[in-house]
């Protein structure tokens, strides 16, 4: 049964998006996808009943349409954000001001429920931009939203993920993985669905409002633990090199360059590189911080999930065979 509210979605057609939509649409709430290019995001629609979802134009550059975006929205859920720059697509563009002008926006119509899509290490002491800027669109969002509740998650997995598949399509054609900084860096991966669940829980929940959660999965893992998972469920032998910050950092200012070209999707930045060099893990000491458990969500495993989706990576798909346990 629809529901009277209607949510409004910045970010709606990207991954962890179109998992949110899917769970606002499922509990009846009317959702509003505000979108750049909304003729690319007609598969959102048949996750709700007819004229349950709607897609609307809209831009971070463009005050109006974030307005028009906005006219007759009970809640907000901001998800935009980028994991590496091009053109006009800025961190400062996107995670800092995008944030501020969608919240100012939303206030100035009355909107007191807002959720804003952060991540786990969002700093403005932060050597990286992308964790200085997730910091500042935090704070430009409690600024004009005091009630605004903040979800940062760690690396996010499922169909459809930039992680995980990365990797695995990487390992069908080098012979080796890096292991930048030695592969010790720590993540706590948390699925998609689940961090729908927390947006959608973080609505209905009023103890929610104003709080900051951090979501992340039932394990933490280190960088080489993950990538160990990845060859083993997608059966290839690949070598595992360890390769020191400072000779990643000058790798990702090669891909600093080659990012800036057109429909070039750079494999590691200078500012990821910068990111790895700090643990990506729930913060259990400070109270004030909820995590998923607050939310009453219960996370998936990594290993529940990944493995049904890295099938294709496997040399011969769903019929090839697994790895011997060891060499005969």
């Amino acid at each position: 049964m629809l529901r009277d509210e209607m949510i409004t979605v910045f970010g709606g057609s990207g991954f962890i998006g179109r998992y949110v939509v899917r769970a606002l649409a499922k509990a009846g709430y009317r959702v509003r996808v505000a979108t750049r290019r909304p003729h690319l995001a007609n598969v959102l629609k048949p996750m709700g009943v007819v004229g349950q979802i709607q897609l609307v134009q809209a831009n971070l550059r463009n005050p109006a349409s974030i307005e028009r975006a906005l006219d007759g929205a009970h809640g907000v859920v901001n998800l935009v954000g980028i994991l590496h720059e091009g053109g006009r697509q800025t961190f400062r563009s996107l995670q800092a001001q995008g944030a501020k002008i969608v919240a100012e926006k939303a206030a100035a119509q009355g909107i007191t429920r807002f959720i804003q899509i952060s991540a786990i290490g969002a700093d403005d002491q932060s050597a990286s931009k992308y964790a200085q800027t997730k910091a500042a669109g935090e704070a430009a969002v409690k600024a004009a939203i005091p009630t605004a509740t903040i979800l940062r998650p760690s690396v996010v997995f499922g169909p459809g993920d930039d992680f995980f598949n990365m990797f695995a399509s990487l390992a069908r054609f080098v012979p080796a993985l890096p292991l930048i900084g030695g592969g010790k860096t720590r993540f706590q991966p948390v699925f998609a669905g689940d961090v729908a669940g927390a947006v959608l829980a973080a609505f209905e929940d009023d103890k929610a409002q104003g709080r900051t959660f951090e979501l992340g999965g039932p394990r933490v893992y280190t960088f080489k633990e993950i990538l160990e998972f990845i060859l083993e469920v997608t059966y290839r032998k690949r070598f595992l090199i360890p390769l020191p910050f400072f000779a990643a950092g000058i790798l990702g200012q090669v891909f600093d360059i080659l990012g800036a070209l057109p429909f070039v999707k750079p494999l590691i930045t200078s500012d990821q590189v910068k990111l790895l060099k700090s643990d990506n893990v729930v913060n259990k000491d400070d109270v004030s911080i909820g995590q998923l458990s607050d939310l009453g969500i219960k996370p998936e495993t990594m290993e529940s999930i990944v493995p049904a989706y890295l099938v294709p990576y496997r040399e011969g798909g769903q019929f090839a065979e697994p790895m011997p346990l060891q060499d005969e």
